[in-house]
């Protein structure tokens, strides 16, 4: 018998150990090479372990395990023959399932019922009082009196179970363990409340100008890159921008050190199926706005198919979260340690304002940007905010250079 351990692999830098989330497969199965065996939860994302050879697979672990890298979490004997026959039994036995013969269903015999008339489910005085003392609504009761009338004796034998109170419904609840992703993301955030002076600051923007180069822009922008030219690039390209403005929200604390990035990766909050995850834009102040949006589609593409890893999640300089996308209209976002500063989207309302002296009625979205107020101080969260609004309100001469065509590469 050849037996092969399986060893956690490490899942990126700084990690240590993962949690067994799922096991893909029982105990004594047979499993192909690179056939994926287990889903394993890091405090950075959630993986999958594949089969490194092919044989029968006995497990060393159960789920819900912590395990170290390096760990052997199964064996596999490689020398093991694939079973042969259990495809065609399988399907000898679906084809006798189809060929057995379908037993009618046994004939009831008809039901007497009431016939119904004015007095059915009707309680009696002293029955109403009752059933409205319990609570208990009279349409939920079936009458044992003269044509179905609720009687007296019908109200003192009606319980709860026999109807729904009103106000009440299901009482059932559940408890699962939260898993190691989910676990390391409660203890940074509430690290991030405790250990940072925490503040946010406001502002609305104007999102005609980007409505207006969308429409005109779109199809063609569609047609020669294969993706679409969303909100995102924009705010990306804002963001950048701002960031060479302000530095010092480029920055964090390092110790009693501040450290300063030269360089802009972004974080981009995408929430998935395994909860939310923040994938890095490398080096986005180099990027185009097809760079952008394709760096961004690739991202949430790898977030909701589970094959985002450990590394393409850490580093990030600044983060920007849209909770538009599920109808808020105003939050104040969490920084994500160890960075100093989070930008906020949310969703898209029209709203009269001001312009050129008079009333009209243009597409609004506010933006809050929380930052740790121990190294940004007023001047620069609020100047950030600012220099965001304008690229956006002005997105043609501010973050194009007065030619929309060349910037989208059309």
């Amino acid at each position: 018998m050849d037996m092969l351990e399986m060893k956690v692999p490490s899942p990126g830098e700084s990690i240590t150990e993962v949690e067994i989330a799922t096991w893909l497969v029982k105990d004594g199965d047979y499993v192909e090479k690179d056939q994926a065996i287990a889903e394993v939860d890091s405090d950075k994302a959630t993986l999958e372990l594949p089969a490194e050879e092919s044989g029968i697979i006995y497990l060393k672990a159960e789920e819900g395990d912590v395990v170290e890298v390096g760990q052997v979490v199964a064996h596999i004997d490689t020398a093991a023959a694939k079973p042969e026959g259990a495809a065609k039994a399988e399907e000898k036995k679906e084809e006798a399932k189809a060929e057995e013969p379908k037993a009618e269903p046994a004939k009831e015999a008809p039901k007497q019922e009431t016939p119904k008339t004015y007095a059915s489910g009707t309680p009696s005085p002293a029955a109403k009082k009752i059933l409205d003392e319990k609570g208990i609504d009279a349409a939920q009761v079936t009458g044992s009196g003269r044509d179905g009338r609720i009687t007296k004796e019908d109200a003192i034998s009606a319980t709860p179970s026999m109807g729904t109170p009103t106000g009440y419904g299901s009482r059932a609840s559940s408890s699962k363990r939260m898993s190691s992703l989910r676990r390391k993301l409660s203890q940074r955030l509430v690290s991030v409340k405790n250990d940072t002076a925490m503040l946010t600051t406001f502002n609305e923007v104007d999102m005609s100008e980007i409505f207006r180069l969308r429409a005109e822009y779109k199809d063609a922008f569609k047609n020669k890159h294969g993706v679409s030219l969303g909100f995102m690039s924009f705010f990306t390209k804002a963001v950048t921008r701002a960031l060479e403005l302000f530095p010092e929200v480029n920055s964090m604390i390092d110790g009693d050190n501040i450290v300063s990035f030269d360089y802009n990766d972004i974080s981009i909050a995408v929430s998935g199926p395994k909860g939310l995850m923040v994938p890095v834009l490398r080096n986005a102040e180099n990027l185009t706005f097809r760079g952008v949006e394709q760096g961004i589609k690739d991202l949430a593409t790898k977030v909701r198919d589970g094959k985002i890893t450990p590394d393409e999640m850490t580093g990030g300089t600044f983060t920007i979260t849209n909770g538009g996308v599920f109808g808020s209209m105003m939050s104040t976002p969490i920084i994500n340690p160890p960075q100093s500063a989070i930008l906020g989207m949310h969703n898209i309302v029209e709203r009269p304002i001001v312009k050129n002296g008079g009333i009209t009625i243009a597409p609004m979205m506010y933006i809050a940007m929380s930052y740790d107020h121990r190294i940004i101080d007023g001047r620069e969260s609020v100047g950030f905010v600012v220099a965001v609004k304008e690229g956006i309100e002005d997105p043609v001469n501010v973050l194009m250079g007065g030619d929309p065509k060349r910037a989208l590469e059309l």
